[in-house]
């Protein structure tokens, strides 16, 4: 029951109808390798795609986001997925560990406290949240020790820009209640920190 609420929001979340169903597949972006900023994923077979409120140079509302380690920037890269579209909408969490040393590469994906950034775990991670309308709040879904893995196919590193660009599959767990699981599939990510910030999704 709980899984079967969390994926009819987000098959309302990306405007499916029934007919829509048999072509799901062919909405994901193609994994490219050119820095073109674009993520998609199937959850339980149904589309995430980022979603952006405005462009503004000022306040600006994007659908995806690439931040950097700290203290050092190149401790890890993670990728903020958001729907500014939706009412009550759900975010996705993609915390790439130790990337810049390591380089192009098949990678596990590991256990999730369901916190980013410094008050994350230092290993790679994916996390979510999800509006549940019966309990009116949200439920979070954590990665946990070795529930997938992750390709990076290219990564590039320089002065000006960071292109990253790879693949993901793997499964979370309520982080209250490990029996309610979901299944990530056919992720791919195309990313340019130059130009990430300005890019709408729409």
């Amino acid at each position: 029951m709980k899984k079967l609420i969390f994926f009819y929001f987000l098959f309302l979340l990306v405007g499916c109808s029934n007919d829509d169903i048999i072509t799901v597949e062919s909405r994901l972006p193609e994994a490219t390798q050119t820095g073109a900023n674009t993520f998609g994923c199937l959850i339980d077979g149904k589309l995430l795609l980022p979603r952006s409120g405005n462009n503004s140079l000022v306040f600006p509302l994007s659908g995806a986001r690439l931040v950097g380690g700290y203290p050092d920037v190149y401790d890890y890269f993670e990728l903020k997925i958001l729907d500014y579209k939706s009412i009550n909408p759900p975010s996705f969490l993609f915390h790439m560990h130790n990337i810049a040393d390591n380089g192009i590469g098949i990678y596990n994906i590991d256990a999730s406290n369901g916190m980013p950034n410094i008050d994350g775990l230092n290993n790679n991670y994916i996390h979510c949240n999800a509006y549940n309308p019966t309990t009116n709040s949200y439920q979070k879904y954590v990665s946990y020790e070795n529930s997938g893995k992750y390709t990076i196919s290219r990564l590039t590193i320089d002065t000006e820009k960071t292109v990253i660009s790879g693949t993901f599959s793997c499964k979370l767990r309520n982080i209250n209640d490990p029996l309610d699981e979901i299944e990530i599939t056919q992720g791919r990510f195309d990313i340019n920190s130059l130009t990430i910030a300005s890019t709408y999704f729409p």
